[in-house]
């Protein structure tokens, strides 16, 4: 062992006199460990909230949508979905049709008119509608086709609460076929002429913690039985999902281009972009945060470094006295630095994930799911968090304490043996 490694493992380590400098250590050891895991969790935490609002919003429109001006409905050709799907990037995807409607719910059991209500009803293929119900629905069935030759509907929480619905329940759909364009005096006679009145039965709730125009609005249903009842061989557009959403923009430009006018294309990033300016509000704090807890633990080593100087100033004295060069005494306490920081390090990394495998288990932090869209506290444990918090720390902490051991190295052996 080199001498520099055990003297400063005797110092830290080995209490000397009754100051008990070894106490003076563990303090230091525990800010280190405390502000480490506190990185650490904050990251896990931010990252955690923007993946699982990312995780619901893409859910509704997957990565990527391709439609035409206006959202005006055209006919499918699957000539132009199997362009979108033969893309590289492309993981699965399919058609997809949405229609507006009034949804208004069954008579109560008193015989009082029910509730109604605007809705959005997006009819989607068995393999999208499966990915989507299998994350979020909450009661009823993935059987999207009632025996009684109804419209099947999976209403989401927040709607299902508004307009008293449960699943098996009996709802009326009204919609909009076209727009009138006959004189006045047969204006309300083709006005309802044109309206869409199908009777649907809701077949599961589902819930994703998105309120504003998504739980609150959006009805899945199947994309046939849609087109049968309302447009048949029409859709809104294709959506799908790729493998790397950072080279999304790319992805959409390059399928885009391939569809041609007057299909255009759009990310999920573009369509919900105040969303996503939210997270990334978020996002940008961080570093703010992070430069704050680490020049909280730097000065904590650096006090704790100048501490033991002025406890060890003899012991210094002693050493230059029996021909240790400045250099070596200086390496002494970097060395010093070095273990009290890892020391602290594996301490908070340990905390950090304790704190989180625990957390995800049994979800004693709880939030307003209104204001956050989420329940409980969303917590990733990514190892390359892990890595860059403590780099960062040992690197920081090794930097600044080069002050406190030059400082014992310009010490003077018959002043510090006077002492």
């Amino acid at each position: 062992m080199k001498p520099e490694f055990y003297i400063a493992g005797r110092f830290a380590f080995k209490r000397r006199s009754a100051t008990r400098p070894t106490f003076i250590i563990l303090i230091a050891v525990i800010g280190i460990a405390v502000g480490t895991a506190a990185l650490i969790l904050t990251l896990s935490v931010v990252k955690g909230f923007a993946s699982s609002i990312e995780v619901k919003l893409i859910s509704f429109s997957s990565h990527m949508q391709f439609r035409q001006p206006d959202s005006q409905l055209f006919r499918e050709r699957r000539s132009e979905m199997q362009q979108v799907l033969n893309d590289p990037e492309t993981v699965s995807g399919g058609p997809f049709l949405e229609k507006n409607f009034i949804l208004k719910s069954s008579a109560g059991a008193r015989g009082e008119h029910g509730p109604a209500g605007p809705v959005m009803v997006k009819g989607t293929d068995e393999g999208e509608r499966g990915l989507f119900l299998g994350k979020f629905l909450r009661e009823g069935s993935l059987d999207a086709t009632p025996e009684d030759g109804t419209i099947g509907l999976y209403a989401g929480r927040t709607l299902a609460e508004n307009l008293r619905l449960k699943p098996g329940s009996r709802v009326m759909l009204a919609g909009v076929s076209g727009v009138s364009s006959g004189t006045e005096g047969g204006g309300m006679l083709e006005l309802l002429s044109s309206l869409d009145l199908e009777v649907g039965t809701i077949r599961g709730i589902y819930d994703t913690g998105l309120q504003e125009g998504f739980d609150d609005f959006m009805m899945i249903a199947d994309l046939r039985t849609m087109q049968d009842r309302f447009s048949p061989g029409m859709i809104s557009g294709y959506e799908a999902r790729v493998r790397h959403p950072e080279l999304l923009s790319g992805t959409v430009e390059r399928i885009a281009g391939e569809l041609r006018y007057p299909l255009y294309g759009y990310t999920v990033f573009e369509r919900y972009q105040n969303l996503f300016e939210w997270l990334r509000l978020q996002k940008n704090l961080m570093p703010l945060l992070i430069v704050t807890i680490t020049i909280v633990a730097v000065f904590n080593i650096i006090s704790t470094l100048l501490v033991l100087i002025i406890e060890k100033t003899r012991e210094i004295g002693m050493l230059s006295a029996l021909g240790l060069e400045p250099g070596r005494i200086s390496r002494v306490f970097m060395v010093q630095a070095f273990l009290t920081a890892m020391a602290g390090i594996l301490l908070g990394n340990l905390l950090a994930l304790l704190l989180t495998i625990f957390e995800l288990r049994f979800h004693l932090i709880t939030l307003p799911e209104k204001s956050y869209f989420i329940k409980h506290v969303p917590l990733i444990i990514d190892p390359a968090d892990y890595l860059a918090v403590s780099l960062a720390v040992l690197l920081l902490t090794l930097l600044f304490a080069f002050i406190p051991a030059r400082i014992a190295a310009a010490l003077k052996p018959g002043m510090a043996l006077s002492s």
